[in-house]
């Protein structure tokens, strides 16, 4: 059996997804975020034969949805972000992990590809099966996935700058660089400000995400209450 990471921050107002702001508020752009969030954690939910993981940061109680969210998590294994850099969290994550599923191969995703669907996670597992480690690009520069049958090479993570246009080209020489010749996965938009929500949210129709935005959307056009 696989193991499934997903790696996340709380969505507090003024912590998460700041980029959206502007147009947006903190208040709503966490909002976005928690919904972001559910439907990855319904996503990873629902993928058969796995293991769910979740590695996070800041405290539920204080999100919005928190209620909703610390429901969603019931019965997954939780793990605390530990490290300086957003690079020593991603590869602490894996390691603890799998000090805690010894001899699996770990999928890490993030929270903010709230398109990822069972189908897509599962392709990306079997794509795991057959080659020591997996890679998805994001349209930014960055990437959305992560797959390693031995993740030990996590470690590869902690020589690599994050959050640049040229996060996703820096991993894949790191990755190489200790051996590995990673699988492609198909590329996909990240949501990190408020252009990205809204083409995201175009092809989410009835999803969690989709609404927030439109919700958020609607209060700046009509100029409502926040």
């Amino acid at each position: 059996m696989n193991v499934l990471l997903l790696v996340a921050k709380a969505p507090v107002p003024g912590l998460a997804k700041t980029r959206l702001c502007p147009p947006a508020d903190p208040t709503q752009a966490a909002r976005v975020a928690a919904a972001s969030l559910l439907d990855t954690l319904a996503a990873v939910r629902s993928t058969a034969s796995t293991i769910p993981v979740l590695a996070h940061t800041g405290r539920f109680a204080d999100a919005e949805y928190g209620a909703e969210l610390t429901a969603a998590v019931a019965g997954w294994h939780l793990v605390a972000q530990r490290g300086g850099t957003f690079a020593d969290r991603l590869a602490n994550a894996h390691a603890d992990t799998a000090a805690a599923f010894p001899g699996r191969p770990v999928l890490q995703i993030g929270m903010d590809t709230p398109q990822i669907r069972p189908a897509l996670l599962t392709t990306a597992l079997e794509r795991l099966a057959e080659h020591e480690a997996v890679f998805g690009p994001a349209l930014d520069g960055g990437w959305w996935a992560l797959g390693l049958r031995d993740p030990s090479y996590a470690s590869a993570l902690r020589e690599v700058p994050m959050s640049t246009d040229d996060t996703g080209r820096r991993t894949l020489a790191a990755l190489r660089g200790h051996g590995m010749d990673p699988a492609v996965l198909p590329v996909l938009r990240d949501v990190d400000d408020w252009s990205s929500a809204l083409a995201v949210a175009a092809d989410l129709p009835g999803t969690r995400f989709a609404e927030a935005v439109a919700s958020v959307r609607g209060q700046l056009v009509s100029g409502r209450p926040r």
